[in-house]
């Protein structure tokens, strides 16, 4: 396995422990607390969370065939979307549990969506100039 393939996996791996821990957590830990409508919140943050963990792990499979650098780049854009997107929708459902206004957190989640769009779009790219 080359560096860029196995350095993804590893990324895939701690993105899918986070998504399973915290979708855990949303389901069983803050049912009591949050309302229903920042349940749903939350639940949307593990959703995509989930979703980019599986392309994640998508061009980790992929980079096992070559190091090509716009599928890496890809990779860059599903984590750091996740981190944006998920992340901000995470503190966003449980703002009411914390001691510190976070609601400008809020002009965060549509740049993580924009990096998963452009994720999507440059694993396209990198498919549609791959030579095997």
């Amino acid at each position: 396995m080359n560096a860029s393939a196995r350095r993804y996996t590893i990324f895939a791996a701690l993105s899918g422990i986070l998504a399973v821990g915290l979708g855990a957590f949303g389901a069983h830990g803050l049912e009591r607390l949050l309302t229903p409508d920042r349940i749903a919140i939350f639940e949307t943050g593990s959703e995509y969370h989930f979703y980019h963990t599986l392309a994640l792990l998508g061009v980790a499979l992929w980079l096992q065939h070559g190091d090509r650098r716009w599928l890496r780049l890809a990779g860059r854009f599903f984590w750091t979307g996740i981190l944006l997107f998920s992340g901000s929708l995470y503190v966003l459902a449980c703002k009411s549990l914390m001691a510190v206004d976070v609601s400008w957190i809020a002009f965060v989640t549509p740049i993580g969506g924009l990096l998963f769009i452009a994720g999507w779009v440059t694993m396209g790219y990198a498919a549609y100039t791959s030579r095997s």
